[in-house]
């Protein structure tokens, strides 16, 4: 009797789910409240977990239960549950996001340091030309950054200050330099992922 009443559970709960997630797809801020309810707490510890940040998880946890809303339809609770599906979710937005802080955080590192000593194998002409095109593309992106932004970045990225360092330096409260330097990584990333511009244009 165990058993059935096991497998009766689940498919009940399966259904309840189904209907949970129709309801948001529906637009119901009741139901999408429901959903973060029972969800955000290990969405939420998937980002502590995998980010550098706990701002980096809070954004991520967003990010994830807007994709929710924009997916319900897409919700088949044969494949798995809810929670699971959610994590999921929250797992692959956290992954994304580590891979777009570390990509800029390699390019910006790569312009910040020192030229290399001299080998006796100077580089190929189209070595040197690729790296004078990242430079140029990193540069032109801090650029575009809003000046509080790209002082943290250079500060941190080009004199090797550490962001409690760069707090003490600027007189701003170490959360105000962790926003700064992650808005910055964030447009970096953007605007690095971008083709660069034709000469033309």
């Amino acid at each position: 009797m165990a058993p059935n009443d096991s497998a009766a559970q689940q498919a009940s709960d399966q259904s309840a789910d189904r209907d949970l997630l129709k309801q948001v797809a529906l637009g119901s801020a009741a139901a999408m409240r429901d959903v973060y309810a029972r969800c955000s707490a290990r969405a939420f510890a998937i980002g502590v977990r995998l980010l550098p940040t706990r701002a980096d998880a809070e954004e991520v946890l967003q990010e994830t239960f807007l994709e929710v809303w924009r997916r319900a339809r897409e919700f088949d609770p044969a494949r798995g549950g809810l929670e699971t599906w959610v994590t999921t979710i929250a797992r692959t937005r956290s992954i994304d996001r580590l891979r777009s802080l570390g990509t800029v955080s390699r390019m910006v590192d790569g312009v910040a340091q020192q030229p290399p000593p001299v080998s006796a194998t100077p580089p190929s002409p189209d070595d040197s030309a690729s790296a004078a095109q990242d430079q140029a593309r990193v540069r032109a992106a801090m650029a575009q950054l809003p000046p509080e932004q790209r002082e943290v970045v250079l500060l941190g990225y080009f004199d090797g200050l550490s962001q409690s360092e760069i707090a003490k330096k600027t007189g701003q409260p170490l959360g105000t330099v962790k926003t700064r330097a992650r808005l910055a990584l964030e447009k970096l990333a953007v605007l690095l992922d971008a083709p660069p511009a034709s000469a033309s244009g």
